[in-house]
């Protein structure tokens, strides 16, 4: 026996194969770093995805219609943060997405003016 399963198939590609994770994004992209993004970083469409886009450029895009967070986006693609910010740096670089930072928690409404609305509603 050599150890190999007899569902291996010769070529093909196990599940989860880290060389597709890594050819996702252009060898120019990995080596720019002058975008920061974070993960409650905020991204929103600003085109519709082209047909040349790579699928997880295009899912992006597509998903992107509402600010979504990095970590939110990750999630939903189920891809690595790592992953997934060379992609989004090279769909900033293509004004394809926009970066917006969270909003502050100073421009939160206070959680007692709000319950106290929601009180007050409740007695009427």
């Amino acid at each position: 026996m050599n150890g190999s399963r007899p569902d291996d198939e010769p070529g093909a590609e196990p599940p989860g194969n880290p060389d597709r994770l890594y050819i996702l994004s252009t060898a120019e992209t990995r080596a720019r770093t002058s975008t920061h993004l974070d993960l409650v970083t905020l991204i929103v469409s600003r085109a519709e995805p082209d047909p040349g886009l790579q699928p997880e450029h295009a899912a992006v895009v597509r998903m992107c219609d509402f600010p979504l967070s990095v970590a939110e986006i990750s999630a939903y693609l189920e891809l690595p943060v790592s992953t997934l910010t060379p992609m989004l740096t090279e769909l900033l670089a293509g004004g394809k997405v926009e970066a917006r930072p969270p909003v502050p928690a100073a421009a939160l409404p206070d959680v007692r003016i709000l319950e106290a609305v929601m009180h007050g509603l409740q007695k009427l």
